[in-house]
């Protein structure tokens, strides 16, 4: 990581091995003190609720500003603001429910069919070779926001886990999020 990165961006310290009195691991190491907030299970602003739950707040919002792709009865589908991939999207309950047990019936058909609606527009509008679909529910599976279900839908091309990735531990998309909302809610039900 260069030094332009710290200066500019102070919070996102990268440290040397030897300066926290470990083995060289040939990895520089991003901290990102910020996300401590979602393991909590608070809020970016430090606050515990469902009233401060992006996946609440979200559907409040214009489609643009929440980066709402498609809006059901029960569930939503939108952009993740933290991208694994280009045209990461996410299927959202429109009820703030944290396990997928608590899921009703409704809400689990609804889920599915959204979840199959965005592979399809995924399929038209950016040509993937692959998808992987899946929901981390509880507290050590990985959720991001663990207090909100959401299953996560991120398109694969061949060789897209390209070398940053491994090398640099840095994601490349190609593709903005306003721009990749834009294109799946045009492709959405075509």
């Amino acid at each position: 990581m260069n030094s332009d990165v710290n200066d500019e961006y102070p919070q996102f310290k990268a440290y040397a091995a030897e300066e926290l009195g470990v083995q060289d691991d040939n990895f520089e190491h991003l901290f990102t003190p910020h996300r401590m907030a979602y393991v909590n299970n608070e809020t970016p602003r430090g606050r515990k609720g469902e009233h401060d739950c992006p996946f609440c707040t979200a559907p409040d919002k214009t489609d643009a500003e929440g980066l709402i792709v498609y809006r059901g009865k029960l569930a939503y589908c939108l952009m993740n603001l933290f991208p694994y991939n280009s045209a990461h999207v996410l299927v959202c309950p429109y009820r703030h429910i944290s396990n997928y047990i608590k899921a009703t019936e409704d809400e689990v058909l609804e889920i599915g069919v959204i979840s199959q609606q965005a592979i399809s527009a995924l399929q038209k509008s950016f040509n993937p070779a692959g998808f992987n679909l899946g929901i981390n529910n509880g507290d050590v599976a990985g959720a991001g926001i663990k207090a909100h279900l959401h299953q996560h839908i991120v398109p694969r091309w061949l060789g897209d886990a390209n070398f940053l990735t491994i090398t640099a531990g840095t994601r490349a998309v190609p593709t903005l999020l306003e721009d990749a909302r834009s294109q799946l809610s045009d492709a959405w039900g075509k």
